[in-house]
């Protein structure tokens, strides 16, 4: 089957050959790795699985056996018996997994998977495996950072809502599966991986729901799950406990029993292909604002230019422009590993969006690229950029954080609940004329997280321009 055919699903990566490193892997055939299945969180796409493919690629794993899901619609309804736009009840959900995995084994020709699942993913993966039937496709569950008790389980407070420790969805999720109390669904093997005290979403203070002062009757181990090898992993935010190396680290001896032997390995080439998608609005109420979809944003046109990592300037004119049809895709794209790069999407309806990316250092068809647009209240700025870690959160009582040279601000002292950091330039006029073209004046700018360093370049928010820093780690 074609991975562009697949889509709108899965990506099947199957970029560059097979390479054996590290001494579990030495002596093992490709046939002998079970297809991985990763599953994202609420609102979040399968974009943010591409480093811990790089791991699993690195430590001998067929690229052909990992697989990252992109659920169309991915944020959570309001109340999960009623229908939202733009959202998707569990049973959606858990229907659209099932689908997704018959594909994988039928595309490996494997008799069972292993899913890895962040946040939302694991209501999917557990309602999958007590309810859709999906035990006996599955050797190996293993769920980060997911509310297994709830974000809260306060009795009448929106118990319609699926992350409502007190609701019917958790509440059968959770109830007991044998004499022991445990409960997970046998035999499949299951690992739960949590934060220590770090998670915003397994907090007994409800600060980060809106509730600051106010018990959420859940506490630091919320994610953990009778019956289950349950790992806990200091200060680690909730995305960190799915995609950072100590999450890798977990993931890989729990399936292989022994430690991975190596980090991520460079490619002296890489090829790059993604999905671009956009933003939907409520037809019913395009007042409420803008939902989250993975839906391709056919006819946005892309362009990427290699950037000089100094002042994010670029070299030069684009070195790969397209169009992009209905599938979404933007690439393929090849390039020396290391170099930095700007994308630049460009669609009706939307600003022109620059991302600015960290060196990639391995091949992926995971770099998706989503088309933003510009606030009301922001259009009177200069330029707006913004500083993004999709992989996890920003936290100043453990992180080293510079944006434009000074610590970022708005952020809490202690805490890790934010993913993304914005600055506003002001309008660079004398005149007290709106900013335009003729009067902008560009500059870099630059984002520091934890020794990982983006320079960009400031554009125009008078012309619709937005700027996005994204970070890799």
């Amino acid at each position: 089957m074609s991975t562009r055919r697949q889509w709108m699903g899965w990506s099947a990566l199957s970029l560059g050959s097979l390479t054996w490193l590290g001494g579990c892997a030495a002596n093992q055939r490709a046939q002998d790795f079970p297809p991985i299945v990763m599953v994202h969180g609420n609102g979040d796409t399968s974009a943010l699985w591409i480093t811990t493919l790089w791991r699993f690629e690195s430590n001998g794993w067929p690229t052909s056996k990992l697989f990252a899901l992109d659920l169309p619609y991915p944020l959570a309804r309001d109340d999960d018996s009623k229908p939202q736009p733009g959202r998707t009840s569990t049973a959606e959900h858990m229907v659209f997994l099932k689908a997704e995995v018959q594909k994988v084994l039928r595309a490996t020709g494997a008799r069972q998977v292993v899913l890895v699942a962040n946040s939302r993913g694991g209501n999917a993966v557990r309602n999958y495996l007590q309810n859709g039937g999906g035990a006996a496709f599955v050797s190996h569950a293993m769920l980060g950072g997911t509310p297994n008790h709830g974000v809260q389980a306060i009795k009448g407070l929106n118990e319609g809502n699926e992350f409502s420790g007190t609701g019917p969805f958790l509440s059968g999720l959770n109830a007991p599966k044998n004499a022991a109390g445990d409960e997970v669904t046998g035999p499949v093997r299951w690992l739960t991986l949590r934060s220590d005290n770090n998670d915003k979403f397994a907090q007994p203070d409800g600060l980060w729901l809106g509730m600051a002062g106010k018990a959420t009757n859940v506490t630091f181990e919320g994610p953990a799950l009778k019956g289950a090898t349950n790992h806990v992993l200091a200060q680690a935010d909730h995305r960190e406990t799915s995609f950072s190396q100590a999450a890798f680290e977990a993931m890989h001896r729990f399936i292989t029993g022994q430690a991975p032997q190596a980090g991520i390995a460079a490619q002296g080439r890489v090829q790059l292909n993604g999905k671009v998608n956009g933003l939907g609005l409520d037809p019913a109420n395009p007042a409420s604002g803008n939902y989250v979809n993975n839906l391709p944003l056919a006819g946005a046109k892309v362009e990427v230019y290699v950037t000089d990592a100094t002042s994010g300037a670029r070299i030069g004119s684009a070195v790969h422009s397209k169009i992009v049809g209905a599938d979404g895709i933007w690439g393929p794209f090849s390039s020396q590993a290391g170099m930095p790069c700007e994308f630049v999407v460009t669609a009706p309806g939307y600003a022109v969006t620059h991302i600015y990316r960290s060196p990639f250092v391995r091949s992926s068809e995971l770099v998706h690229l989503q088309a933003a647009r510009l606030a009301d209240s922001d259009k009177s700025a200069g330029a707006v950029l913004t500083l993004s870690r999709p992989r996890g959160y920003f936290d100043l009582s453990r992180d080293t954080l510079r944006f434009d040279g000074k610590p970022v601000v708005g952020l809490p002292s202690k805490g890790a609940g934010l993913s993304s950091s914005k600055i506003i330039v002001p309008a660079a006029s004398n005149t007290g004329a709106p900013a335009s073209a003729s009067v902008f004046a560009q500059r870099p700018i630059a984002g520091e997280f934890n020794g990982e360093k983006i320079t960009a370049q400031t554009w125009s928010a008078a012309d619709n321009h937005v700027t996005i820093l994204e970070l890799t780690y």
